[in-house]
């Protein structure tokens, strides 16, 4: 029989960086507020002088065991689903801080366009440019809405950059500078600006220099040491939760973490929760956290997972179309990039940090004119200098063998001589993409395994050409002398790591007919019970989602507060 405790104001469910904004908030504002990590505690003493890729890159130290929790995909209903055994598509954060604390840093507000896609993609093309089956909705926000919040999260993290010249208004600069520029950075700034096409820094979240944010939170600056994705930072500098929003919610006295909790059932009577039930892993106990406010902000999967073991909310039904949880999956188009291979030019491309590149817009969002295309939206296109680890990077020319000497000395040449422009394609949601419980496989827990149903579609074919051909025309103007691009995108697999960018399930928008939640992630179905992160979002951006989710955080935390104080719904 679970153990019950007494009751507090707010339980959260997940501490990264939804979580860990929402507790600072809340608790400054008063609340008590118990945060529970089915991880372990992290701080950044633990990554001290442990540059160690084998360790953290190949052997995933910092995600989730799948042995214990995993997710079953498939590519369409007519096939029977199987368990992602080992990591491939994309990685799935554990511990204090979840996956804010190995993500790279890009941090870019997406495009005004993207929050309110159907209603201007109809405005501009008609109907006819948005096929059956595509789902795309509104978001039931805008832009110019949830500009403050993108600029107080910003603040928070330090954010380092420059005016995007394509994107959205901006009510203040960055907080901090670009960070500096590398030769090869240079040389995609000046291609690009002769092909009339008009650059800028990339946002990050890595440091340019010391900084104090308005919360009193002191960070050093970025060594561009090269170890950012996949890796904790040992500088601090790199923005994450357990630098920056985590603390502030600890010195309050009022915030409560308790990590080595697996949450696994909301508990709820008569439309409203009464909290939730988790379990103890280093114990087996089963406990019970009563509390008036549930705040759900894990990973997209354990959302949308969680929601559909507790019975609430509607599930999604892709016959029909109805139901809201596990409706709107969406990932991400990565595969659209280039290599260039430069027979005369080397460079230092084991320097780096996680979000140090150069970027373009002019062919994201709705930037440059669809009507001839077959596709809508479009994705940023960079050229990044994260760090070229050694065992991760060993990119040779199309045609070489794939071991032996000549892979071997090719391997060694091309070392230094290899740069690549990549993209971060959109990914439009479809009636038949979504997440159920898989009706087989289960976790350790005896607790169904969330499944996913999805593939690439015509949309993501034509998209992926059309972005591969201009980061090869980039490269061209860059002198590169051979050039590999993508040709052709065959099916989506789970087995190469493409992007972490998983979103929907959960979505917002603006009427609970075809959505979760209000635009302060309140769930329709439960006045108390808010859920935000990217399982908001209803399709997703050419961008990194991390700065939508960060702003998102702190609308919810505002709305919160507003429903502490009145109750009801707040839309």
């Amino acid at each position: 029989m679970a153990k019950t405790l007494p009751k507090t104001d707010v339980v959260i469910v997940g501490v990264g960086w939804g979580g860990g904004i929402i507790a600072s908030e809340l608790t400054k504002q008063g609340l008590n507020v118990v945060g529970l990590e089915r991880g372990k505690e992290r701080k950044t003493e633990d990554y001290y002088m442990v540059h160690d890729e084998l360790r953290y890159a190949l052997r995933y130290e910092m995600m989730q065991d799948l042995s214990k929790e995993t997710i079953t995909f498939r590519s369409n209903e007519k096939i029977r689903a199987l368990p992602m055994r080992q990591y491939g598509s994309f990685l799935l954060g554990d511990g204090l801080g979840g996956s804010g604390v190995h993500w790279n840093g890009q941090t870019y507000r997406f495009l005004p366009y993207d929050f309110q896609i159907r209603s201007k993609t109809i405005e501009r093309y008609g109907k006819n440019k948005i096929p059956a089956e595509m789902t795309i909705q509104d978001w039931g926000i805008t832009y110019d809405e949830l500009e403050p919040y993108f600029d107080k999260f910003e603040k928070t993290a330090g954010i380092s950059g420059e005016e995007n010249p394509l994107g959205g208004k901006r009510s203040n600069p960055y907080p901090t500078p670009p960070m500096k520029k590398s030769p090869a950075m240079t040389m995609f700034h000046e291609a690009t600006t002769r092909l009339k096409l008009k650059p800028y820094m990339m946002p990050s979240a890595n440091l340019s220099q010391d900084y104090t944010n308005p919360d009193g939170i002191s960070r050093a600056a970025c060594q561009y040491c090269g170890y950012c994705e996949r890796f904790g930072c040992e500088y601090g500098a790199k923005a994450d939760p357990v630098v920056t929003v985590i603390p502030v919610a600890n010195k309050t006295g009022k915030f409560e973490i308790r990590t080595h909790s697996n949450v696994r059932r909301i508990l709820h009577k008569g439309g409203k929760a009464t909290g939730v039930m988790y379990t103890d892993v280093t114990t087996g106990e089963d406990i019970i956290q009563p509390a008036d406010i549930v705040v759900m902000t894990s990973y997209v999967f354990n959302n949308v997972r969680l929601l559909l073991m507790s019975n609430l909310g509607k599930p999604y039904d892709p016959s029909t179309g109805t139901g809201a949880i596990g409706r709107n999956y969406a990932y991400q188009v990565i595969k659209g990039s280039a290599a260039g291979f430069f027979e005369k030019q080397q460079f230092n491309t084991f320097a780096g940090a996680g979000a140090l590149g150069v970027s373009i817009d002019d062919y994201n969002g709705d930037n440059f004119d669809h009507s001839d295309l077959k596709f809508i939206h479009g994705g940023v296109i960079s050229l990044s200098q994260t760090g070229a680890r050694p065992i991760q990077n060993n990119t040779t020319p199309s045609g070489t063998p794939s071991w032996g000497a000549d892979f071997k000395a090719k391997s060694v040449y091309y070392a230094n001589r290899t740069l690549g422009v990549g993209t971060q394609g959109s990914s439009m949601a479809y009636k038949h993409h979504f997440l159920d419980l898989d009706p087989t496989y289960k976790d350790a827990f005896g607790d169904p395994l969330i499944r996913i149903t999805f593939d690439f579609e015509d949309q993501d074919r034509e998209m992926a050409k059309f972005l591969a051909e201009k980061c090869s025309g980039i490269l061209k103007e860059m002198g590169a002398d051979k050039i590999d691009y993508l040709k052709e995108l065959g099916p989506y697999e789970i087995m190469s790591y493409q992007s972490t960018h998983n979103t929907g399930g959960v979505i917002m928008g603006a009427s609970p007919a075809d959505s979760a939640t209000n635009n302060y992630c309140q769930m329709w179905d439960a006045e108390n019970v808010f859920v935000m992160g990217a399982s908001s979002f209803p399709q997703n951006a050419g961008y990194n989602p991390t700065a939508t989710v960060g702003a998102l955080a702190y609308r919810t935390a505002e709305g919160i507060m507003k429903y502490r104080e009145k109750g009801g719904m707040l839309v």
